[in-house]
Formats: C-alpha cells, structure tokens, sequence
C-alpha cells in the first residue's frame, strides 16, 4: 500500500508526486472543499449557545466539487497506509487539513508544512510532520463565524437602504478608505500659489526660500514606497508665494541684488537595500512595474510557487508567495553571496543583510524568493509566459537586491542670498550602484556645479509660475494595498480578494490606474456609516486581527470571545441600527436559503430553488428584481449557467445537411467567441436532444485541417442526408422509443464549400 500526501492545488501533485516517487500517492483537496451551511437564523450556519459559552458549526461541502473531492480522497484513504496531510502552512491551510480530517475519519494525521517545493523542503517536512495546531484551527473558525457574522446580519441591510450586495468585515473598512479619499476630493478648494525660480549661468536653477532662516527639507530619497512610480524627477518648488504681487516684488529684488553663495555643502549619503518582496509589497510593486492587479499577482506567483516544467525537471520557481516575514533562510543568504561574489564581487556587503519584520509579522514563512537562485530569468525565458516571466525577474531581482551591499549618493545643498532674499537648490549624484543594480528605487540624478561659499553667481533669469494646489490623489490598487497593511486592516493573503471583491461588487470602478467610487459605493458607505459606524475604523477591525492572532496563539479562547463580542457589542449595536432606519427595515425571515453564486445581472445572491427534477435538488434563481434570471448547474462543466436561450433551435439557427451523430436529426450552425474572434460550431438542432446527456459531446469545431472535428466522434465525413423529421422545438413530449441507435452510414465526410 502506498502513502498518501494530500495537498491543496491539484497544480502541486505532479511536481511533488516526482519527488517522492512511487512509494507515494499525492492527492489535492482543490482548497477549501467545505463551508458553513446556510441554515438556522439567518442562514448563519453556527449556533452561539451562551449558557456553555459553545459554538455549534454546522459545516457543508461546497456545492459542485465538494463531494467529488471527498469520495475520490476516500477511497485513497482506504488504500493509503499513512496519511500526511501537507496543505498551506497558514491558518487557512490549517483549516483545510482538519476538514480533511474531519471528512475522511482520520485518526491523529501527520501534518507536513513546507513553504518551497523543492526535494530537500518536501521531505524535510514530511520527516519532521507533526500533529494539527489546534489554536490555528481555533483562529481559522474564528475568523470565519466572524466574517459571516458579520457579512450576512449587516448586507440585508445594505441590501434594503442603498442598495448595495454585501457588506463585510474588511471589505466595508477598505471601500470606506476609498470613499473617504472621493469625499475629499469633493471637498477641496483649490489655492492659487506662485513658485519663483532663478537661473544662473553657471548652469543649475535654484527656487526661493524665504527671507529668514531655510528650514530643513525632509529628503525623500530615503523613503522606500512599492506603490510610488519609479524613475521619476524629483519634483521642487519654491516657498509658496500667494499673490503675484509678491511674487513680483521678489523677482524685482533678485534682479537689483548680486546672488552670492552662503552655503554649499556635500555629503555621502547611504541608501540600504530594500527587503525581499512580503505579500503586499510584492502586489504593489507588481501593480506599479507591470501592471498587475493584485488578483493578477497572485495567481502568476501561484503557478510559480507550484512549478512550471524546465528541462532539469525542476518546477516550484519561488517560496510561498503569501507571508508577512522578510526574513530569508540562511543558506538563500550564503547562495546569494557566493553568486556576487562570482558575478558582481563589488557588491558583497561587508556582513549579510538583516532586514528588520514589521511589529505585528506572523512569520510564518520566509519572504518571496526564487528556490533556485542559479536559475535567473534569462534561463527560463523560453518555459514562462510573459507575465510569468516579468514576475519572476521583479521577485529574482529583489531578492538579490536585498542582499547586496549599500548605495551611495553624493548629496549637496547651495543657499544664496540676493539682498533680502534666499534661493535654495539641492541635488544628489548616484555614485555607487549598489543594490541598485538590481532594482532602482531612486529618482534621477540632479547634478549641481561645483560652487563654493562667497562665490558671485551670474543671474541669467528670474521669474515666476502660477500654479494651484491639488486635492489628495484617488488610490490606485497598490497604494490601497499598502493602505490596508499599515493599517492591519486584512491579512497579506486576503489584500487581493478584497480589492477583487470591490469591483465585482461595482462599488469601486478602476478608472485608468485608479480606483473611483460608484455612486452606489458612495451610498452604500453612507449607509454603513450612519448604521455601523465602528466597523468602518481601521483601527476597529485591525483590533479583530490581533484578537484573532492571539487565538492563534492559544492566548485566546475563540468560542467564548466570539459569543462575548456578539451578546455585548454587536447584537446592540444591529439593534440600535434597525431601531434608527425603522421598523420596515427589521430582516424578513427568508423562504429560500441564500447560494454563494452572485447574479451575473446585479450581483446580489442568488436564492436555492428545490427541485427534484435538476442535478443537486436544486437550481438558483434572482429573487432581487431580475425576472427569470436562473441558473442550473452543469456536471459537465462543473459550473453553474444560465440555460441556453430557446431561440437556439431550427427556426432561427442555420440547419446544414449533416447528421447528427447520435440521433440522426440535421446539425446546425451555432455562434460563440473564443478569444475575441467570432466563430461557429455544429450542434444537434433538436433543442430537446441537446438537453440529454448523450448529447453532451454533440459539437464540432472548425479544425486546422479545414475539417468539422469533435473531440469524440472525429472528423464528420460525406454524409447522407439526415433524418428531416420534426425537428423538436423543446415543448413536446419525449418520445417513448428511447435513444436512437446511429448507424455507421450516418457519418459522412462533408464538402468544405457546403460548410461556409
């Protein structure tokens, strides 16, 4: 018998299967699998039972995949002689593997972590697997009682003032983020401003600063921000004049005095390389450098985490893309040196580069970095598609920048004075890369001549420009990422889902590079505001993520502080919120139990409709004002859909002189897209016939070779003419014969030109 390793994605079963061989059996639980039923009040699927401070989870297998998965994972139990259980190390992961447990009666399972997939991470893992942490699983049903606590007693309400689809625990605080920023926007009065500016002969332009004495100017080349645009100027002003009459008068005196240098000064500054890519850091330099929403992100750095094929049979390109640490494993550091040491020996720092975790890190994995270091981004050019490839160079490229040795800038500042006014200007030479080599965070140079103090400089012109003030710029997807995280509203793996979650929601709208609030974002976070107003502070629900860090930890116990906050804070608060928006808002108990699917029209939820005539017992149906929108699921596809459209019969679609295959009747022409081209397929046109799962493989395509190919029945060859009988339109009765039996004359090899 062999052992068996279940993991999450199904992408991570080939790589891993190869590396331990046949003695193992790798199987994948595709993610979460199970999920709270939708039952009992409010279709909350818990109970809180105060009395014994117990939760009662009444948990379900998602609809569509979940009992797929566990019957094929229970019948490789049944056949495995240990059970490892090796899904992601975070909470999450955590929660998975004891549904696992749960669902396949598994007794006291190992549980294997590994943050890289790579032969020697994998079996170390496996080696050292220890028991479930109880307190991670504790946290992970915390969170997720918390979260539907939340989304489904606040939505109804949202759903019946503005509305909105949903609220949330963290998506209502980042769509208040955003809609803050709109409203001050709105506000801002813009201030009319004058920058005055000298140029001198000898080359450089200085702007003024005053007639007193200059006041520090923070230096921003010291600050590092993902979310910035790289490669740009610096931009400087003068002190803001705010009259032209002003400006006038300076310019007048500038002209009639000599410009003579106070000040001039150098000095070598040093600029630390920045730490390897965390979560968010990485979908916001992703967002920035390539243009990749952080949904995007994700899923390119999950097919690099699982592995792509290389001739040396490696796969997994980078450690776990979801982790707070910035920490790299030592033997990664030593790598990294000996690479520089070979390739770039200039820039071997002289002790490794410690990068210091942010307060509130769980480091539960080390940072984003590539597995194999000797494999740069020129060598597997040819294996990665585009955005593969340009993430993989931005993570390859950090990672070593982290490790490399400082850069240096030469800085300088020249102060003149021309009679009773000073100008001021400042400039900063790159002169030694660095870090930088490898990833640039810094402005272009600004050079300045050489001056010294008390040398008279020769004005070439002086004048003035008038300019506004601006009002606080809308948020672009990384800058809300990085919002988010200083913020500790969120956890890195769930940044993406969040900002996913806005748009599909139409609250937010990205506007070319930025997110704009819709009008029913805006009303939607006016609702909650007057209603909820707590859950709207970052610093409310940032206190919900240290709560549920420490049951994490085991300093926490979830069910009662769960049954606590509800019983004296929120219960009151829903209370308070219903009493002020009146009695006609009090939730109605609901006929029809809630689906997860949104409607593809207003993206409220769909209700569950029984019926024991469909595949699951039931079909979904809009009960929010879109008229018979329903949708029914499809063994086939393994989705749900909304049903084919009558008009797609003989009447209106172009029947040809093919048979079908199956039941003989004519096949006909029917439209679809695939990749922005417009193309056609021949289908059974009996409407009725389509709907039987004998049909299900009834459709050829237009093949390279110029021929109708089914993936099933092959190329269609000359064909008699088919059965012209009555052609079934979908309202009659199904015939009593049964299934029609195909003969062998019925498929015929076509003429091309009878096809166009």
């Amino acid at each position: 018998m062999k052992k068996l390793l279940l993991v999450e994605s199904p992408s991570k079963c080939k790589t891993i299967q190869a590396i331990l061989g046949s003695e193992w059996q790798v199987e994948a639980s595709f993610g979460h699998f199970t999920e709270l039923a939708k039952d009992g009040e409010d279709s909350l699927g818990f109970t809180m039972h105060k009395d014994t401070n117990k939760i009662e989870c009444r948990y379900q297998l998602t609809e569509g995949k979940g009992q797929q998965v566990v019957t094929k994972l229970r019948a490789a139990v049944k056949n495995a002689s240990e059970v490892v259980l090796a899904t992601d190390g975070d909470r999450e992961g955590e929660g998975i593997a004891w549904h696992l447990q749960q669902q396949l009666k598994l007794r006291n399972p190992k549980r294997a972590v590994y943050n890289q997939i790579t032969p020697t991470a994998v079996k170390a893992a496996i080696a050292n697997a220890h028991q479930l942490d109880l307190n991670l699983i504790s946290a992970q049903r915390a969170r997720q009682c918390l979260d539907r606590l939340i989304g489904f007693k606040v939505s109804p309400l949202v759903r019946r003032t503005s509305g909105g689809s949903s609220a949330g625990r963290v998506q209502s605080v980042a769509l208040h983020i955003v809609c803050q920023r709109e409203r001050e926007i709105i506000a801002f009065v813009p201030i009319t401003y004058w920058s005055v500016w000298t140029e001198y002969a000898e080359g450089f332009t200085a702007f003024y600063a005053g007639s007193s004495e200059i006041e520090p100017v923070l230096d921003d080349q010291d600050v590092t921000d993902d979310a910035a645009e790289v490669n740009t100027e610096s931009t400087v002003e003068s002190k803001r004049v705010l009259s032209e009459a002003e400006a006038a008068r300076i310019i007048q005196v500038a002209r009639n005095h000599p410009h003579i240098v106070c000040e001039a000064t150098g000095v070598t500054a040093q600029k630390s390389p920045l730490p390897p890519f965390i979560t968010s850091s990485l979908q916001q330099a992703a967002s920035v450098r390539l243009g990749l929403s952080p949904e995007e992100t994700m899923k390119v750095a999950q097919e690099l985490f699982e592995g792509v094929d290389l001739p040396n049979g490696r796969k997994g390109l980078i450690t776990y893309h979801r982790t707070d640490s910035t920490s790299l494993a030592p033997e990664f550091c030593a790598e990294v040196k000996e690479w520089l040491s070979k390739h770039d020996p200039d820039n071997v720092p002289k002790k490794t580069t410690r990068h210091r975790e942010q307060a509130n890190a769980q480091s539960a994995h080390e940072a984003i970095r590539p597995t194999y270091l000797s494999i740069t981004p020129k060598t597997v050019r040819d294996h990665l598609s585009a955005k593969q490839h340009q993430l993989y160079e931005l993570i390859w490229r950090r990672a070593v920048a982290s490790q490399c040795a400082n850069a240096l800038i030469q800085k300088s500042r020249v102060i003149i004075q021309a009679g009773s006014t000073l100008w001021q200007t400042r400039g900063s030479i790159l002169t030694f890369a660095g870090y930088t080599r490898y990833w640039n965070d810094l402005s272009k140079d600004k050079h300045i001549p050489a001056l010294t103090s008390g040398q008279i400089l020769a004005l070439a012109n002086a004048g003035f420009t008038q300019k506004q003030t601006q009002p606080p710029a809308r948020y672009s997807e990384a800058k809300l990422v990085q919002v988010l995280e200083r913020q500790g509203v969120g956890r890195p793996s769930t940044f993406a889902a969040i900002v996913k979650t806005l748009k599909d929601r139409t609250y937010v709208l990205l506007k070319g590079k930025v997110l704009e609030p819709s009008a029913l974002g805006m009303s939607t976070d006016d609702v909650l505001h007057k209603t909820f107003p707590d859950l709207l502070r970052a610093d409310f629900t940032a206190g919900m993520e240290t709560t549920l860090d420490e049951i994490s930890v085991g300093k926490l116990e979830w069910q009662s502080y769960l049954i606590g906050w509800h019983q004296s804070y929120f219960q009151p608060m829903l209370a308070r919120a219903y009493t002020n928006l009146g009695a006609d808002l009090q939730p109605s108990n609901r006929k029809n139990e809630l689906s997860d699917v949104a409607c593809p029209t207003c993206s409220q939820p769909l209700s569950k409709i029984p019926s024991k005539k469909v595949s699951g017992g039931h079909f979904l149906k809009c009960e929010h004002g879109c008229e018979n929108l329903v949708m029914f699921w499809s063994d086939r596809r393994n989705q749900w859909e909304i049903p084919q459209p009558k008009c797609e019969n003989a009447v209106t679609a172009e029947v040809t002189s093919f048979a079908c295959p199956v039941c003989g009747k004519p096949l006909a022409k029917f439209p679809y897209n695939k990749d922005g081209v417009d193309k056609v397929m021949l289908k059974c046109a009996d409407i009725q016939a389509r709907q039987r799962k004998d049909h299900a493989d009834v459709v050829f395509f237009w093949s390279s070779q110029e021929k109708w190919w089914s993936k099933k029945f092959g190329d269609l060859d000359e064909a008699a003419k088919p059965n012209l009988g009555k052609v079934s339109s979908g309202k009659g009765k199904k015939s009593a014969q049964g299934k029609p039996k195909r003969s062998s004359s019925q498929v015929v090899k076509p003429s091309p030109k009878k096809l166009s």
